[in-house]
């Protein structure tokens, strides 16, 4: 168990704006790790920063940790709209994945946001609490396969079906978005790669919130296959900063050398989000094919200064 004057030396390097910012991305990792009230203020603490790339993880993070006391702070993220439509983005989603029903009017009321990206997440997170509520359980539904990522996701995989099924229903814009994110899930947790090159075609659909989770998802898997389709999505200029920086970061988790050259490349990139983001992803490349033993490295960062 990590101290409290542990968790606050990992905590100062994460709201430090001088500290690189991969540097700060591994630190609160490393809160996530340990949870806690301690871990809860300190990245809450984070929301004042302006890069709009880690106010976005801070709320992913507190959204993993599933820990209620992250509700004040995610509801405040979600109100204030003074902030990026993806900060705001993440923090409903993030409300929807720690799973209190009494966020559910919050949620319904910014199911009406004008910025698409807050309402559809807000309808998301709606359908996974209400899910919930009427016994709705990912570990132990029949039928479903499980999910070897261990993420707290939007929505949970659909019924087991065969890939053409899925794929169909994942393109089908018609079907309620909460059902299309089942069919990706339950792509993403067969892992093959036909199931890969299927996800790959979502990046095609309508909304860019659709089109951004593709990313993460294809960024869980790391498979080589979806290489070509998250270099396209980067590459396209006109695309949503959302969906381009989730593809970023999806190369860097792939880790592959093929990835290289194409996240130097959008370094530079005029939308700082990407630029961030693939900052962040060469850092993670650079660790996929290190010998280090975690990413999440913020503890070990802060007793080997103390030495």
């Amino acid at each position: 168990m990590a101290s409290e004057q542990d968790v606050a030396a990992v905590g100062t390097i994460l709201v430090n704006p001088k500290q690189d910012l991969t540097t700060r991305f591994r630190a609160l990792f490393t809160l996530r790790n340990l949870g806690g009230p301690e871990a809860i203020k300190w990245i809450s603490e984070a929301f004042v920063d302006d890069s709009a790339l880690l106010k976005h993880e801070l709320a992913y993070c507190l959204g993993q940790m599933q820990d209620e006391r992250a509700i004040p702070i995610l509801e405040m993220v979600l109100k204030d709209t003074r902030q990026e439509p993806m900060v705001r983005h993440e923090a409903g989603e993030a409300l929807g994945a720690i799973g209190n029903p009494k966020v559910l009017d919050l949620l319904k009321q910014y199911s009406e946001d004008p910025v698409i990206e807050v309402a559809e997440t807000c309808q998301l997170a709606v359908r996974r609490l209400e899910w919930l509520m009427k016994g709705g359980d990912e570990s132990s539904a029949e039928g479903l396969d499980s999910n070897p990522y261990s993420s707290v996701d939007p929505a949970p995989p659909a019924q087991r079906k065969s890939v053409s099924e899925l794929r169909k229903e994942l393109l089908d814009e018609l079907l309620p978005l909460f059902e299309r994110y089942r069919a990706m899930f339950a792509l993403r947790n067969l892992g093959t790669e036909e199931a890969v090159l299927a996800l790959g075609d979502g990046l095609q659909c309508s909304s860019a919130l659709f089109r951004h989770e593709i990313g993460y998802v294809l960024g869980q898997m790391q498979h080589e296959a979806s290489i070509p389709h998250l270099r396209a999505a980067l590459e396209k200029e006109d695309e949503s900063a959302m969906v381009r920086h989730e593809c970023a970061e999806a190369l860097g988790s792939i880790g592959r050398d093929a990835c290289v050259p194409i996240l130097q490349q959008y370094r530079q990139d005029r939308e700082r989000v990407v630029k961030e983001s693939c900052e962040v992803a060469l850092d993670m490349l650079e660790y996929e094919n290190s010998l280090q033993f975690q990413y999440a490295d913020g503890l070990l960062r802060v007793h080997t200064a103390a030495q």
